[in-house]
């Protein structure tokens, strides 16, 4: 399987998840699941249908953090420079209202654009890509075309 960019606080994150579903959710259920057994008949208690299936939300995601996290190629943005690339923080200004979006350039499981985390995948980003300070980008949204010029490129 390919690797999974991502940045060392996304890996930090997902890596924070994974120890409080094992360490805090999943005795917790199990312990649910238990007194929801000494309650009696299984076949009509919905305590214990709940606790099972919040047990197997549970499960599944701690195999899917598992699965990200040993695909996970974490990238240190400190280290790096030059034009835009993984991991940059880009400050660009809308070409027609003057407005500025400051971005970080993420993969796509820490992505979150109302936190400024924008995912590798998207179109802005993809566009973004390769770019140098003064440049002016043309991405194409579901609105139309949106022009951006390159303000600024930080590797924090």
């Amino acid at each position: 399987m390919d690797k999974i960019p991502m940045t060392r606080t996304g890996a930090k994150v997902l890596e924070a998840e994974l120890k409080t579903l094992k360490v805090q959710e999943r005795p917790a259920i199990i312990q649910a699941i238990a007194e929801a057994r000494e309650l009696g008949d299984l076949k009509e208690n919905a305590e214990y249908h709940s606790a099972r299936e919040k047990q197997g939300f549970i499960e599944g995601r701690i195999k899917e953090l598992e699965g990200i996290l040993s695909l996970a190629d974490v990238i240190d943005p400190a280290s790096l420079s030059g034009a835009i690339k993984f991991g940059a923080t880009v400050t660009v200004a809308d070409e027609d209202t003057d407005e500025e979006k400051t971005w970080q350039i993420v993969g796509e499981y820490e992505a979150n654009v109302e936190k400024g985390l924008l995912n590798i995948k998207s179109p802005i980003a993809r566009a973004l890509i390769g770019k140098e300070e003064g440049d002016s980008v043309d991405v194409r949204t579901p609105g139309g075309v949106k022009s951006y010029e390159v303000v600024e490129i930080e590797y924090k």
